[in-house]
Protein backbone atom coordinates (compact mmCIF):
# COMPACT_ATOMS: atom_id res chain seq x y z
CA UNK A 1 0.00 0.00 0.00
CA UNK A 2 1.46 4.02 -1.12
CA UNK A 3 2.70 5.65 1.95
CA UNK A 4 2.88 9.20 2.61
CA UNK A 5 5.47 9.35 4.64
CA UNK A 6 8.75 11.84 4.66
CA UNK A 7 11.08 8.84 3.40
CA UNK A 8 8.65 7.76 0.59
CA UNK A 9 7.82 11.69 -0.80
CA UNK A 10 12.05 11.92 -0.92
CA UNK A 11 12.55 8.69 -2.58
CA UNK A 12 9.90 9.23 -5.16
CA UNK A 13 11.83 13.13 -5.50
CA UNK A 14 15.19 11.35 -6.03
CA UNK A 15 13.43 9.04 -8.66
CA UNK A 16 11.92 12.12 -10.77
CA UNK A 17 15.33 13.54 -10.07
CA UNK A 18 17.31 10.52 -11.74
CA UNK A 19 14.92 10.03 -14.84
CA UNK A 20 15.12 14.09 -15.89
CA UNK A 21 19.00 14.26 -15.29
CA UNK A 22 19.87 11.28 -17.40
CA UNK A 23 17.30 12.46 -20.30
CA UNK A 24 19.02 15.47 -19.67
CA UNK A 25 22.70 13.46 -20.25
CA UNK A 26 21.27 11.39 -22.64
CA UNK A 27 20.34 14.32 -25.18
CA UNK A 28 23.36 16.02 -24.63
CA UNK A 29 25.38 13.13 -25.57
CA UNK A 30 23.56 12.67 -28.84
CA UNK A 31 24.13 16.48 -29.62
CA UNK A 32 27.99 16.30 -28.58
CA UNK A 33 27.83 13.05 -30.79
CA UNK A 34 26.34 14.67 -33.58
CA UNK A 35 28.83 17.59 -33.72
CA UNK A 36 31.95 15.34 -33.31
CA UNK A 37 30.59 13.16 -36.39
CA UNK A 38 29.87 16.48 -38.66
CA UNK A 39 34.14 17.87 -37.62
CA UNK A 40 35.52 14.17 -38.08
CA UNK A 41 33.29 12.07 -39.50
CA UNK A 42 34.68 8.54 -41.03
CA UNK A 43 38.33 9.29 -40.99
CA UNK A 44 38.28 8.34 -37.19
CA UNK A 45 36.04 5.06 -38.00
CA UNK A 46 37.87 2.15 -36.73
CA UNK A 47 35.58 -0.16 -38.85
CA UNK A 48 35.58 2.05 -42.37
CA UNK A 49 37.91 0.28 -44.66
CA UNK A 50 41.23 2.63 -45.82
CA UNK A 51 39.79 3.29 -49.01
CA UNK A 52 36.72 5.11 -47.33
CA UNK A 53 38.29 7.05 -44.41
CA UNK A 54 39.44 10.26 -45.85
CA UNK A 55 36.77 9.98 -48.95
CA UNK A 56 33.25 11.20 -47.19
CA UNK A 57 34.37 14.32 -45.08
CA UNK A 58 37.55 15.93 -47.07
CA UNK A 59 35.81 19.32 -47.79
CA UNK A 60 36.16 20.70 -51.96
CA UNK A 61 39.78 21.53 -52.91
CA UNK A 62 39.43 23.64 -55.19
CA UNK A 63 39.03 26.75 -52.66
CA UNK A 64 41.83 29.68 -53.16
CA UNK A 65 43.45 31.51 -50.47
CA UNK A 66 41.38 34.37 -50.70
CA UNK A 67 38.63 32.52 -50.58
CA UNK A 68 39.69 30.52 -47.34
CA UNK A 69 41.13 34.33 -45.83
CA UNK A 70 37.88 35.27 -45.47
CA UNK A 71 37.28 32.45 -42.62
CA UNK A 72 39.87 32.12 -41.57
CA UNK A 73 41.14 33.75 -37.88
CA UNK A 74 45.26 34.19 -37.38
CA UNK A 75 47.11 34.05 -34.41
CA UNK A 76 48.26 37.28 -33.67
CA UNK A 77 51.86 38.31 -33.93
CA UNK A 78 54.21 38.12 -31.14
CA UNK A 79 56.27 41.13 -30.89
CA UNK A 80 58.35 39.14 -28.24
CA UNK A 81 59.29 35.11 -28.41
CA UNK A 82 62.33 34.43 -26.98
CA UNK A 83 60.76 31.27 -26.00
CA UNK A 84 63.00 27.50 -26.79
CA UNK A 85 61.36 24.75 -27.95
CA UNK A 86 62.34 23.20 -24.05
CA UNK A 87 60.21 26.01 -22.45
CA UNK A 88 57.05 25.01 -24.44
CA UNK A 89 57.37 21.39 -23.77
CA UNK A 90 58.05 21.94 -19.99
CA UNK A 91 55.00 24.55 -19.99
CA UNK A 92 52.48 22.51 -21.61
CA UNK A 93 53.71 19.09 -18.92
CA UNK A 94 55.54 20.76 -15.66
CA UNK A 95 55.02 17.67 -13.65
CA UNK A 96 56.32 15.03 -16.66
CA UNK A 97 60.53 14.33 -17.29
CA UNK A 98 61.70 17.10 -19.04
CA UNK A 99 61.14 17.02 -22.56
CA UNK A 100 64.18 16.26 -24.96
CA UNK A 101 65.14 19.29 -26.80
CA UNK A 102 64.74 18.62 -30.84
CA UNK A 103 68.49 18.91 -31.10
CA UNK A 104 69.21 16.52 -28.51
CA UNK A 105 66.55 13.88 -29.35
CA UNK A 106 68.85 12.34 -31.96
CA UNK A 107 67.77 8.66 -32.24
CA UNK A 108 66.02 7.81 -35.92
CA UNK A 109 62.63 9.52 -36.57
CA UNK A 110 60.05 9.13 -39.67
CA UNK A 111 58.04 11.79 -41.05
CA UNK A 112 56.12 12.70 -44.27
CA UNK A 113 55.97 15.82 -46.39
CA UNK A 114 51.91 17.53 -45.81
CA UNK A 115 50.75 19.72 -48.25
CA UNK A 116 49.67 23.20 -47.54
CA UNK A 117 45.75 22.71 -47.59
CA UNK A 118 43.42 25.86 -47.56
CA UNK A 119 40.46 24.14 -45.99
CA UNK A 120 41.36 20.80 -44.60
CA UNK A 121 44.56 21.24 -42.80
CA UNK A 122 43.49 19.25 -39.41
CA UNK A 123 41.79 16.48 -41.32
CA UNK A 124 45.56 16.01 -43.03
CA UNK A 125 47.11 16.45 -39.89
CA UNK A 126 45.03 13.92 -38.47
CA UNK A 127 45.81 11.93 -40.89
CA UNK A 128 49.68 11.68 -40.65
CA UNK A 129 49.13 11.71 -36.61
CA UNK A 130 46.52 9.16 -36.20
CA UNK A 131 46.69 6.60 -39.28
CA UNK A 132 49.80 6.96 -40.76
CA UNK A 133 51.56 7.28 -37.27
CA UNK A 134 54.56 9.67 -37.82
CA UNK A 135 55.82 12.15 -35.28
CA UNK A 136 57.30 14.75 -37.80
CA UNK A 137 55.69 16.34 -40.77
CA UNK A 138 57.48 18.88 -43.21
CA UNK A 139 55.96 22.04 -44.89
CA UNK A 140 58.29 23.66 -47.56
CA UNK A 141 57.84 27.91 -46.77
CA UNK A 142 58.30 30.18 -49.70
CA UNK A 143 59.71 32.94 -48.53
CA UNK A 144 58.66 34.62 -51.49
CA UNK A 145 55.23 34.70 -50.79
CA UNK A 146 55.34 35.53 -47.19
CA UNK A 147 57.02 38.41 -47.28
CA UNK A 148 56.48 39.69 -51.02
CA UNK A 149 57.61 43.35 -49.64
CA UNK A 150 60.39 43.85 -47.12
CA UNK A 151 58.72 43.62 -43.65
CA UNK A 152 55.30 42.69 -44.85
CA UNK A 153 54.17 39.16 -44.15
CA UNK A 154 51.78 37.17 -44.99
CA UNK A 155 51.47 34.05 -42.60
CA UNK A 156 47.92 32.79 -43.46
CA UNK A 157 49.85 29.38 -44.78
CA UNK A 158 52.23 29.28 -41.77
CA UNK A 159 49.56 29.89 -39.40
CA UNK A 160 47.07 27.07 -41.33
CA UNK A 161 49.84 24.68 -41.03
CA UNK A 162 51.63 25.39 -37.91
CA UNK A 163 48.95 25.60 -36.01
CA UNK A 164 47.48 22.37 -37.15
CA UNK A 165 50.55 20.63 -37.19
CA UNK A 166 50.90 21.92 -33.04
CA UNK A 167 46.82 20.34 -32.38
CA UNK A 168 47.93 17.13 -33.24
CA UNK A 169 50.90 16.94 -31.43
CA UNK A 170 53.37 16.77 -34.97
CA UNK A 171 57.12 17.64 -34.60
CA UNK A 172 57.53 20.53 -37.50
CA UNK A 173 60.20 20.66 -40.28
CA UNK A 174 59.78 24.05 -42.36
CA UNK A 175 62.24 23.80 -45.70
CA UNK A 176 62.86 28.19 -46.41
CA UNK A 177 63.36 28.80 -49.54
CA UNK A 178 62.95 31.16 -52.76
CA UNK A 179 63.78 34.81 -52.38
CA UNK A 180 61.45 37.30 -52.87
CA UNK A 181 62.32 39.77 -55.56
CA UNK A 182 63.12 42.77 -54.08
CA UNK A 183 66.23 40.73 -51.99
CA UNK A 184 67.35 38.71 -55.14
CA UNK A 185 70.69 40.52 -56.88
CA UNK A 186 70.29 43.15 -59.98
CA UNK A 187 69.82 41.98 -63.37
CA UNK A 188 69.43 38.16 -62.12
CA UNK A 189 66.59 36.04 -64.11
CA UNK A 190 63.97 36.77 -61.58
CA UNK A 191 62.16 34.00 -63.68
CA UNK A 192 63.78 30.92 -61.62
CA UNK A 193 64.60 31.14 -58.07
CA UNK A 194 67.40 31.71 -55.96
CA UNK A 195 69.00 33.28 -53.35
CA UNK A 196 69.01 36.82 -51.86
CA UNK A 197 71.95 39.20 -52.20
CA UNK A 198 71.81 39.87 -48.67
CA UNK A 199 71.97 36.37 -46.23
CA UNK A 200 70.82 38.65 -43.24
CA UNK A 201 67.50 39.22 -45.40
CA UNK A 202 66.97 35.24 -45.15
CA UNK A 203 68.05 35.58 -41.81
CA UNK A 204 65.78 37.87 -40.52
CA UNK A 205 62.88 36.17 -42.14
CA UNK A 206 63.68 32.87 -40.46
CA UNK A 207 64.17 34.67 -37.41
CA UNK A 208 60.85 36.25 -37.60
CA UNK A 209 59.35 32.89 -38.66
CA UNK A 210 60.91 31.17 -35.38
CA UNK A 211 59.20 34.30 -33.19
CA UNK A 212 56.18 33.68 -34.33
CA UNK A 213 55.84 30.65 -33.50
CA UNK A 214 57.76 29.79 -30.84
CA UNK A 215 58.00 26.05 -29.88
CA UNK A 216 55.76 24.72 -33.14
CA UNK A 217 59.13 24.76 -35.58
CA UNK A 218 61.40 21.74 -34.34
CA UNK A 219 63.98 22.03 -37.35
CA UNK A 220 64.92 24.38 -40.13
CA UNK A 221 66.18 23.17 -43.74
CA UNK A 222 68.63 26.12 -45.05
CA UNK A 223 67.48 25.95 -48.85
CA UNK A 224 66.48 23.18 -51.22
CA UNK A 225 68.89 21.33 -53.95
CA UNK A 226 71.42 24.75 -54.48
CA UNK A 227 73.80 22.54 -56.78
CA UNK A 228 70.99 23.55 -59.30
CA UNK A 229 70.39 26.26 -61.12
CA UNK A 230 66.55 26.34 -61.39
CA UNK A 231 66.95 26.47 -57.58
CA UNK A 232 69.57 28.87 -56.86
CA UNK A 233 70.10 31.53 -59.79
CA UNK A 234 72.41 34.01 -58.63
CA UNK A 235 74.83 36.23 -60.81
CA UNK A 236 77.39 34.65 -58.47
CA UNK A 237 76.54 30.95 -60.34
CA UNK A 238 76.70 28.12 -58.26
CA UNK A 239 79.37 28.61 -55.78
CA UNK A 240 79.56 26.51 -52.57
CA UNK A 241 81.18 28.90 -50.63
CA UNK A 242 78.04 31.63 -51.09
CA UNK A 243 75.74 28.95 -50.09
CA UNK A 244 77.95 28.30 -46.92
CA UNK A 245 77.76 31.65 -46.15
CA UNK A 246 73.82 31.40 -46.13
CA UNK A 247 74.31 29.02 -43.79
CA UNK A 248 76.10 30.05 -41.35
CA UNK A 249 74.29 33.40 -40.92
CA UNK A 250 70.88 31.53 -40.92
CA UNK A 251 72.53 29.18 -38.40
CA UNK A 252 73.73 31.44 -36.07
CA UNK A 253 70.39 33.54 -36.51
CA UNK A 254 68.39 30.18 -35.26
CA UNK A 255 70.09 29.19 -32.65
CA UNK A 256 70.22 32.79 -31.30
CA UNK A 257 66.35 32.52 -31.09
CA UNK A 258 66.30 28.67 -30.07
CA UNK A 259 68.99 26.52 -29.75
CA UNK A 260 67.40 23.68 -29.71
CA UNK A 261 65.98 23.78 -33.36
CA UNK A 262 67.40 20.98 -35.36
CA UNK A 263 69.40 23.18 -38.60
CA UNK A 264 69.64 20.99 -41.38
CA UNK A 265 72.00 21.92 -44.30
CA UNK A 266 70.16 22.30 -47.50
CA UNK A 267 69.66 18.89 -49.53
CA UNK A 268 71.17 18.67 -53.01
CA UNK A 269 69.78 16.72 -56.18
CA UNK A 270 71.29 13.44 -57.31
CA UNK A 271 72.45 14.74 -60.61
CA UNK A 272 75.23 13.13 -63.19
CA UNK A 273 75.48 16.49 -64.32
CA UNK A 274 78.27 18.82 -63.14
CA UNK A 275 79.22 21.46 -65.35
CA UNK A 276 78.85 24.15 -62.57
CA UNK A 277 76.19 26.03 -64.79
CA UNK A 278 73.37 24.44 -64.54
CA UNK A 279 74.16 21.57 -61.93
CA UNK A 280 76.65 20.42 -59.90
CA UNK A 281 76.79 16.70 -59.21
CA UNK A 282 76.24 16.22 -55.77
CA UNK A 283 79.34 14.21 -54.89
CA UNK A 284 81.24 16.99 -55.95
CA UNK A 285 79.27 19.43 -54.83
CA UNK A 286 79.46 17.71 -51.24
CA UNK A 287 82.95 18.12 -51.35
CA UNK A 288 82.88 21.69 -52.13
CA UNK A 289 80.42 22.81 -49.37
CA UNK A 290 82.80 20.36 -46.95
CA UNK A 291 85.81 22.57 -47.72
CA UNK A 292 83.76 25.79 -47.66
CA UNK A 293 83.07 24.45 -43.73
CA UNK A 294 79.82 23.49 -44.27
CA UNK A 295 79.85 21.22 -41.13
CA UNK A 296 80.42 23.96 -38.92
CA UNK A 297 76.73 25.30 -38.92
CA UNK A 298 74.69 22.30 -39.48
CA UNK A 299 73.58 19.82 -37.27
CA UNK A 300 72.43 17.66 -39.54
CA UNK A 301 73.20 17.23 -43.78
CA UNK A 302 70.49 17.28 -46.03
CA UNK A 303 69.51 14.76 -48.67
CA UNK A 304 67.24 13.55 -51.36
CA UNK A 305 66.52 10.96 -53.32
CA UNK A 306 64.07 9.50 -54.88
CA UNK A 307 64.51 5.99 -56.28
CA UNK A 308 63.10 6.25 -59.94
CA UNK A 309 62.70 2.11 -60.30
CA UNK A 310 65.43 0.97 -58.79
CA UNK A 311 65.22 -0.95 -55.00
CA UNK A 312 66.99 0.73 -52.47
CA UNK A 313 69.14 -2.38 -51.14
CA UNK A 314 71.33 -2.00 -54.25
CA UNK A 315 74.60 0.07 -55.08
CA UNK A 316 74.95 1.72 -58.32
CA UNK A 317 77.15 -0.81 -59.68
CA UNK A 318 75.41 -3.88 -59.29
CA UNK A 319 71.80 -3.03 -59.95
CA UNK A 320 70.42 -6.22 -61.87
CA UNK A 321 68.59 -5.67 -65.30
CA UNK A 322 65.26 -5.15 -65.46
CA UNK A 323 64.38 -6.39 -68.88
CA UNK A 324 60.57 -5.44 -68.54
CA UNK A 325 61.34 -1.75 -67.66
CA UNK A 326 60.42 1.33 -69.75
CA UNK A 327 62.96 3.69 -68.66
CA UNK A 328 66.70 2.16 -69.32
CA UNK A 329 68.85 4.96 -67.19
CA UNK A 330 69.58 3.27 -64.42
CA UNK A 331 70.10 0.01 -66.50
CA UNK A 332 71.72 1.16 -69.46
CA UNK A 333 74.03 3.86 -68.04
CA UNK A 334 75.14 3.31 -64.40
CA UNK A 335 75.50 6.07 -62.16
CA UNK A 336 75.68 6.85 -58.97
CA UNK A 337 72.52 8.95 -58.73
CA UNK A 338 70.74 6.15 -59.57
CA UNK A 339 70.99 4.41 -55.89
CA UNK A 340 69.12 5.22 -53.31
CA UNK A 341 71.85 3.11 -50.99
CA UNK A 342 75.19 4.55 -52.69
CA UNK A 343 74.13 8.29 -52.51
CA UNK A 344 73.14 7.87 -48.70
CA UNK A 345 76.35 5.98 -47.87
CA UNK A 346 78.94 8.11 -49.58
CA UNK A 347 77.61 11.15 -48.03
CA UNK A 348 77.47 9.66 -44.59
CA UNK A 349 81.32 8.75 -45.64
CA UNK A 350 82.18 11.94 -46.80
CA UNK A 351 81.61 13.34 -43.80
CA UNK A 352 83.06 11.05 -41.51
CA UNK A 353 86.50 11.79 -43.41
CA UNK A 354 86.67 15.37 -43.15
CA UNK A 355 85.67 14.79 -39.42
CA UNK A 356 82.34 15.39 -39.34
CA UNK A 357 79.95 13.83 -36.67
CA UNK A 358 76.33 15.05 -38.40
CA UNK A 359 74.03 12.47 -39.51
CA UNK A 360 71.80 13.04 -42.63
CA UNK A 361 68.60 13.97 -42.51
CA UNK A 362 66.54 12.82 -46.06
CA UNK A 363 64.10 15.76 -46.15
CA UNK A 364 62.31 14.04 -49.01
CA UNK A 365 62.21 9.84 -50.44
CA UNK A 366 60.28 8.10 -51.87
CA UNK A 367 59.05 6.12 -55.17
CA UNK A 368 56.72 7.11 -57.31
CA UNK A 369 53.83 4.14 -58.94
CA UNK A 370 51.74 5.30 -62.18
CA UNK A 371 49.42 2.44 -61.25
CA UNK A 372 45.86 3.57 -61.50
CA UNK A 373 46.49 6.67 -62.74
CA UNK A 374 45.93 8.61 -65.98
CA UNK A 375 49.72 8.25 -66.93
CA UNK A 376 52.67 10.24 -65.68
CA UNK A 377 54.43 13.74 -67.27
CA UNK A 378 57.22 13.13 -69.94
CA UNK A 379 60.60 12.69 -67.87
CA UNK A 380 58.78 10.44 -65.00
CA UNK A 381 58.45 7.27 -67.27
CA UNK A 382 60.12 5.64 -64.26
CA UNK A 383 56.71 5.61 -62.56
CA UNK A 384 55.23 3.62 -65.14
CA UNK A 385 57.68 1.09 -64.37
CA UNK A 386 56.78 0.67 -60.36
CA UNK A 387 53.82 -1.30 -59.47
CA UNK A 388 51.78 -0.25 -56.27
CA UNK A 389 53.31 -3.35 -54.15
CA UNK A 390 56.89 -2.56 -55.70
CA UNK A 391 55.91 1.33 -54.23
CA UNK A 392 55.65 -0.16 -50.98
CA UNK A 393 58.21 -2.61 -50.70
CA UNK A 394 61.60 -0.30 -52.03
CA UNK A 395 59.82 2.35 -49.60
CA UNK A 396 60.10 0.26 -46.41
CA UNK A 397 63.42 -1.19 -47.56
CA UNK A 398 64.59 2.01 -47.58
CA UNK A 399 63.19 2.92 -44.17
CA UNK A 400 64.67 -0.17 -42.67
CA UNK A 401 68.27 0.65 -43.80
CA UNK A 402 68.37 4.12 -43.07
CA UNK A 403 67.29 3.44 -39.58
CA UNK A 404 70.08 0.15 -39.13
CA UNK A 405 72.80 2.14 -40.93
CA UNK A 406 72.54 4.61 -38.35
CA UNK A 407 73.80 7.54 -40.63
CA UNK A 408 70.62 8.95 -40.52
CA UNK A 409 68.24 11.02 -38.11
CA UNK A 410 65.51 12.01 -39.82
CA UNK A 411 63.93 10.77 -43.07
CA UNK A 412 60.82 12.13 -44.67
CA UNK A 413 58.60 10.70 -47.41
CA UNK A 414 57.76 12.37 -49.95
CA UNK A 415 54.60 12.58 -50.01
CA UNK A 416 50.91 12.05 -48.22
CA UNK A 417 48.51 14.11 -50.11
CA UNK A 418 50.20 15.51 -53.27
CA UNK A 419 47.76 13.43 -55.38
CA UNK A 420 44.29 14.81 -53.59
CA UNK A 421 45.18 18.15 -53.94
CA UNK A 422 46.07 18.31 -57.40
CA UNK A 423 43.43 16.27 -58.04
CA UNK A 424 45.66 13.31 -59.16
CA UNK A 425 45.75 15.20 -62.61
CA UNK A 426 48.34 12.93 -64.39
CA UNK A 427 50.56 16.14 -66.07
CA UNK A 428 51.77 16.47 -62.44
CA UNK A 429 54.90 14.95 -61.37
CA UNK A 430 54.21 14.62 -57.57
CA UNK A 431 51.18 12.95 -58.05
CA UNK A 432 52.59 9.69 -58.45
CA UNK A 433 54.63 9.75 -55.02
CA UNK A 434 51.34 10.51 -52.88
CA UNK A 435 50.42 7.61 -50.64
CA UNK A 436 47.08 8.39 -51.52
CA UNK A 437 45.90 7.48 -54.23
CA UNK A 438 42.82 8.19 -56.62
CA UNK A 439 39.30 8.60 -54.92
CA UNK A 440 41.12 8.92 -51.01
CA UNK A 441 41.82 5.34 -51.14
CA UNK A 442 44.92 4.59 -49.20
CA UNK A 443 47.99 3.00 -51.45
CA UNK A 444 49.55 -0.32 -49.90
CA UNK A 445 52.72 1.60 -49.41
CA UNK A 446 50.69 3.32 -46.47
CA UNK A 447 48.89 0.67 -44.41
CA UNK A 448 52.87 -0.51 -44.60
CA UNK A 449 54.46 2.22 -43.61
CA UNK A 450 52.15 2.63 -40.53
CA UNK A 451 52.52 -0.35 -39.48
CA UNK A 452 56.39 -0.48 -39.79
CA UNK A 453 56.45 2.83 -37.54
CA UNK A 454 53.55 1.98 -35.04
CA UNK A 455 56.33 -1.32 -34.34
CA UNK A 456 59.38 0.94 -34.37
CA UNK A 457 58.28 3.35 -31.63
CA UNK A 458 56.75 0.24 -29.71
CA UNK A 459 60.80 -1.11 -30.08
CA UNK A 460 62.15 2.04 -28.80
CA UNK A 461 59.92 3.52 -26.53
CA UNK A 462 61.20 3.87 -22.96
Amino acid sequence: MATNTPIARYRRQLRGFIVVWSGITFILSVVAFIAIYMTYGVLFAPNVPNGLRAAAVLPDMTATATEARATFTPIPTRPVAEVTSQAVAQANNPAATPTLLPVDDTRFHLGVQVQVSYDNMAQWMDVAANQLSVKWVKQQVRWDELEPERGAYDWFLTDTYLLAARDKGLKVLVSVVTAPDWARPEGVNLEQHGPPVDPNDYANFVTALLRRYPGMIHAVEVWNEQNLDREWTTTGGLRAEDYVALLRTAYQAIKAVDPGVIVISGALAPTGLSDGVHAWDDFVYMDQLISAGMLNYADCVGAHHNGINVSPEYTWDAVPNDTTATYRGPFDNPHHSWSFRSTLSTYASKIVLAGGNQKLCVTEFGWPSAEGLDGVPQGFEFAADNTLEEQRDFTVKAIEFMRTSDDVWLAFLWNLNYGPQAGWAADNDNVAYSIIGPNFVFRPVFDEVRDWNRAYEVDVSP
